[in-house]
């Protein structure tokens, strides 16, 4: 049953990955897995357990057995029936029990993370009803090929690192419409897209999925991604613009402008949301500091305040305009598949986390690598074909962050010191995991999200942008490991 679960898994992914060819939603897909691994872990918890591969179920075990031998004898009889060291041995003698525990706890870091999704999701349409996003489109006026490029490129980049990767793609396709009308070239620039919103999205706490979870984790902090993470995510971008550069040539072709539609918001209106949402967006790491809550709750507090603001904003508009810019109206909009989606990956993650098929997995590729930046770029070349927010899940279940006591007792001291709180290994698989998937359109949210909205084919993309996409992923990576020999 354990190599079952595996396969389960490995069947699931093919469904996602093929998501388009065989016309089925990848949140589907998802769900489904996530519930059958559950599912059968607790139907055969003993069968799996004894194989003693999960490392949670052995901690546990041992837990036991010292509070058996040393704390209940030394305990009075009536204190121990109530305390939690009872609850702690029956947890150890009954698996399935042990099985649901872990889905609690499992359940509770999820639920942080797609908290957090919807919230950051929620201000972005936000902003997007109350055309706030014009307010930077309407500046682009050149029609010079590789100037728009190059404007593209950096806005996408610094816009990732505030709204996420997805979602800045989607405002950029979007804008991209409003500037070029020929199909070929608007699939070029949406392929710059995908690269510059991934870059983008790497060097920041709240730029992509898979960086809001190691913050989430506590595997990096907010400064030191953006200190460490944003030269090699800069590199990774520039270094296919550069490329590029020498091969466009001309001007692009502005389609024709749609007839004058009503507008729902004013120009002060418009800046003053977009400015608003961004600062909400940007608070996140602020309120997480200061008060050491889950960021989920920043988050949360942030679009309570921008819910408020735009309630008050438009309380005597005409009922009709009014009803389009709520909260309750715009909610509507948020992409709810992709929050399922993450729901039942995460899910699925979790299940074989604590069956232990990563503790596996991770002492594999520690025995046949050995090294973490040939482990990292192992994870970035895979998220080419694999999400990477499983495969970032993975291996925050495989490997732990090691506390200072953890250090001291290490085996060896400076291999588990790149696995500490902003260690080079959760630095670097920032970078490889949110990269590495602009080597093909299936790669990335951005790039699935690309492919979806343009209908890029799959094969083009590989022939004209995946080698553009490797040489700026192992550009950056040798910027971090130059930067690392300088700053360790």
């Amino acid at each position: 049953m354990f190599i079952i679960l595996v396969v389960i898994f490995v069947l699931g992914y093919l469904a996602i990955a093929l998501e388009h060819p065989i016309k089925v939603e990848k949140a589907a897909s998802a769900l489904l897995i996530g519930s059958i691994l559950w599912a059968l872990y607790a139907l055969f918890s003993e069968q799996i357990l004894a194989l003693g591969f999960s490392p949670s179920w052995e901690e546990l075990k041992l837990m036991a057995q010292n509070i058996v031998q040393n704390i209940k004898p030394a305990m009075d009889p009536d204190t121990y029936a109530t305390s939690p060291f009872r609850e702690t041995v029956e947890l150890a003698g009954h698996a399935n029990a042990f099985v649901k525990h872990e889905l609690g706890h499992h359940l509770i870091e999820i639920a942080e993370i797609l908290f957090f999704l919807f919230g950051a999701m929620t201000i972005v349409e936000v902003v997007d009803q109350h055309q706030g996003f014009t307010v930077i489109t309407d500046k682009i006026q050149t029609l010079n090929k590789v100037k728009l490029l190059w404007i593209i490129g950096f806005i996408t980049f610094f816009m990732s690192a505030v709204l996420d990767n997805l979602t800045t793609t989607i405002v950029m396709i979007a804008l991209l419409r409003k500037l070029i009308s020929d199909k070929p070239t608007r699939w070029f620039f949406a392929s710059i897209i995908v690269i510059s919103a991934n870059a983008g999205g790497a060097w920041s706490p709240i730029g992509d999925v898979t960086t809001i979870m190691l913050w989430i984790g506590g595997q990096i902090t907010t400064v030191n991604i953006i200190l460490k993470v944003f030269l090699p995510s800069l590199v990774n971008m520039i270094v296919p613009l550069t490329i590029v550069t020498f091969m466009l040539k001309g001007d692009v072709k502005r389609p024709e402008k749609p007839h004058q539609t009503a507008e729902l918001t004013t120009p002060f209106e418009r800046s003053f949301i977009l400015i608003l949402g961004v600062s909400m967006l940007l608070f996140v790491p602020v309120f997480k500091t200061v008060t050491h809550l889950p960021p989920y709750v920043g988050m949360l507090f942030g679009l309570g305040i921008l819910w408020l603001v735009s309630e008050i904003m438009h309380r005597e508009k005409e009922e009709e305009i009014r009803k389009k810019l709520t909260i309750f109206h715009i909610v509507k909009k948020v992409d709810t598949p992709t929050i399922f989606f993450f729901l039942g990956i995460l899910s699925a993650v979790a299940a074989l986390q604590s069956a232990g098929h990563l503790s596996l997995l991770s002492s594999w590729l520690d025995d046949k690598l050995g090294n973490i930046y040939l482990i990292n770029l192992a994870i970035g070349t895979i998220s080419a074909v694999v999400d990477n927010v499983p495969l970032v899940a993975g291996a925050m279940g495989m490997y732990d962050v090691v506390t200072p006591d953890m250090l001291r007792i290490a085996a060896d001291p400076a291999y588990a010191a790149f696995y500490v709180q902003d260690g080079l290994f959760w630095e670097l698989l920032a970078y490889c995991a949110g990269t590495g998937g602009s080597m093909l359109i299936i790669g990335s949210a951005a790039g699935v999200a690309a492919m979806g909205l343009e209908r890029i084919d799959f094969i083009w993309y590989m022939k004209k942008i995946s080698l553009l996409a490797l040489s700026g992923y192992l550009a950056g990576a040798a910027v971090y490991w130059a930067q690392a020999q300088l700053l360790h």
